[in-house]
């Protein structure tokens, strides 16, 4: 053990958000810069705990803690082992890299694709640091294929309320308990992440429109098993015979044999491109149902009405968002709530009436999302079940927007689906039992493992986690 001190560590009192820009609350951000740092920053975490972060990509109140600690985990951020061979030190599995928590998936892309290799899981954006995907348990457009991130997970480090790091292996309850415990049971410090292979680093995408809800279901039912990759962007604005019109988009990373002879030189190439930050101070309104309904309108016309192998960057396919920076802003200062919730096959009729009153209410987003999730994972309060997964922006200040989604929530509830806590700021703690049938174990695991309550964030304290 070093002699640092938490009072050496760099620090400040600020106000922290996570990415939906709402529900601010103070607290004061440590930085830790070395395992034995991140040992002390708990240790001096005082009576208001602590909560590790990453990058902020979380919408909601997850990497947030009113009046106590957030560890910035981002200054852990070394690439330990890329094995390619199948060595004991990553458990014998071939395309496996080794690194601290604070490494993003941005950065593993740099390094992992000129040799081969992808990450298994990625969400909508890759400023994600690893620690972060196993503590939301992201999940991606391969869901129905791979499922959600941690199942890639082979073991982890966590930094426990007691001051020992324990290494965690995939399959015992400690391990399903942290994948997706929103970093409740700990710190995690590094993991060994399962790789995915890849000749290149372009996408073979196919793209379709759908003209209603039921025809977009029917396409993804039927096809879908076909892709590795699948989402389908939906048009909530639109009504009528047109409700849930949709653009479905399907791939999988491109084979060599694919590419023209010139991008063969360099298959295997990593230039995301980027455009000019959003500004710092856009009026509020300018996301109204006016300015959106013409986005939404003008984007499904342009989409194809049926393409198919066109050749995309993977920045391109998984992120487009990521090459404006600060995106977040051109919702106003107000900010914005994602809304992301989950419905079991069978269920179809209640996805419809959802669907329907989103729609019905104009609520003006234009990043909105439905996909279809595989099995469900270990994870106790992993997100994905096998359905539907609908995921939407939302201006906050909207009228009556959180009388209107605690209506969803509870129409939600009532189909046996759930709310993806990643995203949530506002959800009701009464209707969490039954969205997530493991709380229970979740929390008697915590009781033991951290009596004192060492760990806490605005979300836990908010839902009784």
């Amino acid at each position: 053990m070093s002699g640092d001190t938490v009072a050496d560590m760099p620090a400040e009192t600020v106000s922290v958000t996570g990415w939906g820009r709402t529900a601010p609350s103070v607290a004061r951000v440590v930085r830790p810069r070395s395992y034995e740092e991140a040992v002390e920053a708990v240790r001096g975490c005082g009576r208001r705990g602590g909560i590790a972060r990453g990058l902020g990509r979380a919408y909601g109140d997850a990497a947030q803690n009113a009046g106590g600690a957030v560890l910035d985990m981002t200054g852990l951020d070394r690439i330990h082992i890329i094995d390619t061979t199948g060595s004991s030190s990553t458990g014998g599995a071939a395309g496996t890299v080794m690194c601290d928590a604070g490494v993003s998936l941005h950065r593993l892309m740099e390094v992992l694709l000129p040799l081969g290799w992808f990450v298994p899981v990625t969400p909508g954006t890759r400023y994600v640091t690893v620690g972060g995907a196993i503590g939301a348990d992201i999940h991606g457009k391969n869901h129905h294929v791979s499922g959600a991130f941690s199942r890639h997970v082979l073991s982890l480090e966590l930094l426990t309320a007691d001051g020992q790091i324990r290494t965690v292996e995939r399959g015992t309850p400690l391990f399903d308990a942290t994948a997706g415990g929103m970093g409740l049971t700990g710190v995690i410090l590094s993991a060994a992440v399962q790789l995915h292979p890849v000749e290149t680093s372009l996408m073979t995408v196919d793209t379709e429109r759908a003209m209603d809800l039921d025809d977009l279901m029917a396409r993804l039912t039927a096809t879908d098993h076909r892709y590795r990759y699948s989402v389908a962007w939906i048009d909530l604005l639109a009504r009528g015979a047109s409700t849930g019109r949709s653009v479905l988009t399907r791939g999988d990373h491109a084979p060599l044999d694919a590419l023209p002879a010139r991008a063969r030189r360099e298959p295997l190439t990593f230039r995301p491109g980027r455009l000019p930050a959003a500004p710092a101070h856009i009026p509020e309104g300018l996301l109204g149902r006016r300015t959106v309904g013409l986005f939404n309108e003008l984007w499904y016309r342009k989409a194809p009405r049926s393409l198919t192998g066109e050749l995309q960057k993977i920045s391109t396919f998984f992120h487009p968002l990521d090459g404006v920076p600060h995106w977040n802003r051109v919702y106003g200062r107000s900010g914005f709530v994602q809304y992301q919730f989950v419905i079991g096959y069978g269920k179809e009729d209640a996805l419809r009436r959802i669907v329907q009153r989103i729609s019905g209410r104009g609520c003006p987003s234009f990043l909105a999302v439905l996909k279809r999730f595989g099995d469900a994972d270990p994870g106790w309060l992993s997100f994905p079940m096998p359905g539907w997964t609908l995921a939407l922006d939302i201006p906050a200040n909207l009228p009556g927007l959180g009388g209107f989604l605690d209506e969803l929530d509870e129409e939600v509830a009532a189909a046996d689906g759930r709310v993806y806590l990643a995203k949530d700021a506002r959800l009701r703690p009464e209707l969490l039992a039954g969205m997530y049938p493991r709380l229970g174990d979740f929390r008697a695991l915590r009781a033991d493992l951290d009596p004192r309550g060492v760990f806490v964030s605005d979300l836990s304290r908010r839902l009784n986690l």
